[in-house]
């Protein structure tokens, strides 16, 4: 018994020196010290010796068991170490090598226009409303003076969910909404999505931006409209920006406007951007029709007001100088990176 397991002994020492893996140390651990493993076995074998013979052969048996054990147990370390060794080598950053270039994301066009926009508003007072781009006829169109067989209903064609829910043409239905829901003074834009079945072009999109505005107070006249866009277009455009408003006819507001720009090509020279007027058309605005206050709950002999529509996609055009408005909608990192 002694010759076995010093055999054990010396078989265990040279195959866990060979060892190079961790799963062969538990194989190891497994064939000498396990249940069914040799040394194991050899020790059931000791109910056949002498009284005499039982005490060294025990105390054998124990220091060959230590001996394994220690040696599993120093081999296991130092293959975990060598194995962080090479993992940390494998991992090893040089912090000379230079950098990797990691873009920056950026506001979209329109949205850095549409933020500057709200900044310059809410600096006078306005506050920013939102309303449902899913809306019903009412308050599309005929909250806002333009009942069914209004012909002013042609220029504003949509796209309709049933006879009486369509795709908002203008967010003036969110004016509509805010004067039902608040009493007088009222200060208001109203930005968003809308809807128009126009053919797509370079300046047509069947899904555009409005940013649509209202102010309703006592005393408030076309003067005050006047300020407020020429504020609006000197913060956007320059101090020496100017505007001019042209007659026109709304069914929403009297009187009514076209509101032209000094055109930023030619400076009101006149060239072909501005078809040589001097000016392009930017937005159409006016005094609140009397019959919209009415049909809000507001006494149009108390009250006046004006409201006006500015398209997003105009002004941003024109504050970074894009002629065409599908580019805005391509996503094309070539020409977005510019902005």
């Amino acid at each position: 018994m002694k010759e076995k397991l010093s055999a054990i002994l010396e078989s265990a020492r040279a195959e866990l020196e060979a060892s190079s893996d961790i799963k062969s140390l538990e194989d190891l651990r497994v064939r000498y010290l396990s249940k069914k493993g040799e040394l194991t076995a050899i020790l059931k074998m000791m109910g056949g010796l002498s009284a005499e013979e039982r005490p060294a052969m025990g105390q054998l048996a124990n220091s060959v068991r230590a001996e394994i054990e220690q040696k599993l147990s120093e081999k296991t370390e130092q293959l975990k170490k060598e194995l962080a060794a090479q993992k940390l080598k494998a991992e090893k950053l040089d912090v000379t090598l230079p950098g990797k270039d990691i873009p920056v994301g950026r506001a979209h066009p329109l949205n850095a226009v549409l933020d500057e926009v709200k900044e310059i508003f809410l600096g006078m007072g306005f506050d920013v409303v939102d309303g449902p781009e899913v809306e019903t006829d009412h308050y599309c169109f005929e909250a806002l003076n333009m009942p069914k067989s209004h012909p002013a209903r042609d220029t504003q064609d949509t796209f309709y969910i049933n006879d009486n829910v369509v795709l908002r043409t203008q967010t003036s239905s969110v004016q509509i909404r805010t004067m039902e829901q608040r009493k007088p003074p009222i200060r208001i834009i109203s930005p968003g999505r809308v809807y128009r079945s126009d053919a797509v072009d370079a300046t047509h999109s069947p899904l555009f931006h409005q940013i649509e505005g209202l102010v309703i107070d006592k005393g408030i006249t076309l003067s005050d409209l006047y300020g407020t866009l020429d504020l609006l277009m000197k913060k956007l455009y320059g101090k020496d920006t100017q505007i001019r408003l042209r007659p026109h006819h709304f069914p929403y507001t009297e009187p009514s406007a076209e509101v032209d720009l000094m055109c930023f090509n030619c400076g009101g020279k006149g060239c072909p951007m501005c078809k040589n007027e001097g000016y392009v058309e930017l937005l159409g605005a006016g005094m609140v029709h009397p019959k919209v206050l009415e049909g809000c709950g507001i006494d149009p002999e108390v009250y006046s007001g004006f409201a006006f529509g500015i398209g997003l996609e105009r002004i941003t055009m024109g504050r970074y100088g894009i002629n065409d408005m599908r580019l805005l909608y391509e996503n094309d990192m070539r020409f977005l990176g510019q902005f």
